[in-house]
């Protein structure tokens, strides 16, 4: 199973801050809210929503963090997912 936090919602960045425990360690990357447009078109979504939408795509965004962890692109959408600078912990 793919482990994902949710660190909190960056409102500068429209994102919410995750950490993905992959085997070589952990990494901090933020997850765009226009990700989760379905939930509520032209809007954003509540915490609550956005919890709920990471934790059913957790091994999704685990995928894109393992990508930019390596060095590659996520598959679209998840191009979107970004690694946080300098926040590898671990491994």
């Amino acid at each position: 199973m793919s482990v994902v936090e949710v660190l909190g919602r960056d409102p500068g960045a429209e994102a919410y801050r995750v950490r993905a425990h992959l085997e070589d360690g952990a990494y901090e990357a933020q997850v765009p809210e226009c990700l989760m447009e379905a939930l509520r078109p032209g809007e954003r979504p509540s915490h609550q929503e956005a919890y709920e939408w990471i934790a059913r795509h957790r091994r999704r965004i685990a995928a894109a963090v393992a990508d930019r962890a390596a060095g590659k692109v996520p598959r679209p959408p998840y191009d979107l997912v970004t690694l946080r600078e300098g926040e590898r912990h671990g491994g």
